[in-house]
Parts: structure tokens; C-alpha cells; sequence
């Protein structure tokens, strides 16, 4: 696929990704600081994985595919593998690996279950590599899929060839939760006839949505989790489930620094320049956890910087998994 291609595909959904990323809730907030001893730590035992939605992109060009490890992809918050489908055909034609992008639990095509941690993401990846054979993989996450990521490799460096991290951090202060919980509670209560034409429903979505949420485009983003069933609408994440288990379980990371354990591969933090997720002062103590860390920052990207920056985004990852690999 060659560059200009992919750009123009990122184009509309950028445009809905540069809205919601303004209002998105940021973990680096001042305010609404909670201190790490609030947090337990949970050492994951005893989750059950469940059975990830995945998309593989994968050819018969030639032999490097079949003699290299896969690369696992990861979305964030409210996303789906949809989003990367793009960047894993054009991350596949560079490397000839197999590309795998995963929809997390309680969104996309996966499960639905009221458990959600990040322990719980982590063990899904774990699981998936189990099920489909795979010894090792690159591991790619961007936000919340970052996170989940991150603490795979953390609780099982020995499946992890190298590890990209898309803007986010472990070690960041809580969020300022009004927002989300606003936009949780309006995501709920849409009330939406039967019988209607999609694009009907989404427009009385974003009709719904406009008291609580005054940008159109963000309306639109969100609105694209809505799907048809059988006449009726539903959103195709798990609101319940992630509103219940976003402020203890999500929007904070479960290991708190010093960590009790690190990984010691190569890792790269791939971070947006106008993004205040992954804080210069902040990378002391994430090499506590990732001590062979790297940092790159593109310019004029915020956090959703693989969308911002296509081209970018493509040619830093692929240098640092060709040169790791």
C-alpha cells in the first residue's frame, strides 16, 4: 500500500480522533490526584481469559513471514482492531510478518464479561498466544492497550520479543473522571426506535448526545460503536462493564513504582508531541519498569499519534522492530 493510500484512508478517522483526543480525559491531570497506596495491587490470579475477537493479516509473498514471530496489536479506550486495519496491511508489507490486531474484552466482536483489569487484558493476550501456537510475539498498544501490553510483558517477558508502547505510561496520575463518567452515563441512557435505517439512529444518537457533549465530531466517534441487531441498536462495547471497572481498574496502572518486577527487553514508547501522556520527567522512573526503554516523540501528534502521524508512526516502528528483532 503505499504511503498517500494510507494517509487518505486515516483521513475521516483522524478527523473524529482529533476531536475526542481534546476532550479525552488525560492521566496526567494535577487535579483529582489519587495516591498509588489507594490503589491494590492485584497479582492477577485466577482470571479467566476469554476468547479475543483477532483479524490476522498475513500473505504468501515470501519466506520471511513464516521464518519471523507475529506482531500483536492492541486499540485503546472505546476503539476496535478496526482502527488499525491500515496501518497492519502497510506494518505487514514492510516487515512480511504476521500482523495480528486484537479487539480487547467488552469491545468489538470480543466477549462481553463484567471482569475487565488490565491483568485480565494481559492474560487474554497470553491466552490467544496459547491458542494460536505462538512461542513469542512483538507486542504493540496504544493507551489502554498499551497498558495491557506493558504488564504482559511485565508477567511474561519470555513471550515477548519486543515491546511498542503508543502513548501512554505506568506511571501516570489518575484522570479527571467527570468527563468519562458523564460520557458513560449519556452513552447509556440513548433511547432509539426500532426499525430504523443506521444512519437514523446515529443521527438521533448525536441529537441525544449534543447536552452533554458539545463537539459534533466527538458525538460522531462515539456514535460509531453503535450497531444493528435484529431491528433493534445496541453499542457494541460493554458500557456497563467499563464504566463499572474504569476508575479502579483501567485508568490507573496495577503495578505502582519501584515495581516488584520488570522487563528487560527492548521497549519503545512512541509519544505525541502535543501529548501530555508520556512526561519527560516521567522516564526515570519508567525505565524502573522497562529499563532498556527508549522515547520517541513525533512532532505535531497528539495521542492518538499513529493516526496523527501515519508516516511517522510506520517508519519509527518498523526501524525499532527490524533493529530488535
Amino acid at each position: 500500500m503505499s504511503l498517500p493510500e494510507l494517509s487518505f484512508r486515516f483521513f475521516r478517522n483522524s478527523t473524529y480522533i482529533n476531536c475526542f483526543k481534546r476532550e479525552y480525559v488525560r492521566y496526567f491531570s494535577t487535579t483529582n490526584l489519587l495516591c498509588a497506596s489507594e490503589v491494590a495491587e492485584s497479582t492477577g490470579k485466577d482470571v479467566t481469559p476469554v476468547k479475543m475477537a483477532y483479524t490476522s493479516h498475513e500473505s504468501t509473498k515470501g519466506p520471511a513471514e513464516a521464518n519471523s514471530l507475529p506482531i500483536i496489536i492492541m486499540h485503546g479506550l472505546l476503539g476496535s482492531r478496526n482502527n488499525w486495519v491500515s496501518l497492519s496491511k502497510a506494518l505487514h508489507n514492510l516487515t512480511l510478518r504476521k500482523i495480528i490486531t486484537v479487539d480487547a474484552r467488552n469491545h468489538g466482536d470480543s466477549p462481553h464479561n463484567s471482569e475487565m483489569s488490565y491483568h485480565h487484558l494481559a492474560e487474554d493476550v497470553r491466552a490467544l498466544m496459547e491458542n494460536l501456537n505462538i512461542p513469542k510475539a512483538s507486542l504493540i498498544g496504544h493507551s489502554m492497550g498499551g497498558r495491557a501490553m506493558m504488564l504482559a510483558a511485565l508477567k511474561y517477558p519470555t513471550l515477548v520479543e519486543n515491546l511498542v508502547v503508543v502513548d501512554i505510561s505506568p506511571v501516570g496520575n489518575s484522570p479527571s473522571l467527570n468527563v468519562m463518567k458523564s460520557y458513560f452515563e449519556a452513552m447509556k441512557n440513548i433511547k432509539l426506535e426500532h426499525n430504523i435505517p443506521l444512519s437514523a439512529a446515529r443521527k438521533a444518537v448525536d441529537e441525544q448526545l449534543r447536552s452533554t457533549i458539545k463537539e459534533q465530531m466527538l458525538r460522531l466517534f462515539l456514535a460509531t460503536n453503535l450497531v444493528e441487531d435484529n431491528g433493534s441498536f445496541r453499542w457494541r462495547v460493554n458500557l456497563e462493564a467499563i464504566s463499572e471497572n474504569f476508575f479502579s481498574n483501567i485508568a490507573i496502572f496495577p503495578i505502582s513504582a519501584p515495581p516488584s518486577i520488570s522487563y528487560k527487553g527492548p521497549t519503545l514508547f512512541v509519544c505525541g508531541e502535543k501529548s501530555d501522556y508520556v512526561r519527560a520527567e516521567d522516564h526515570s522512573q519508567i525505565k524502573e519498569y522497562f529499563p532498556n526503554a527508549v522515547f520517541k516523540y513525533i512532532p505535531d501528534a497528539g495521542h492518538w499519534v499513529h493516526a496523527d502521524k501515519p508516516h511517522e508512526f510506520l517508519d519509527i516502528v518498523f526501524q525499532f522492530i527490524q533493529e530488535t528483532s
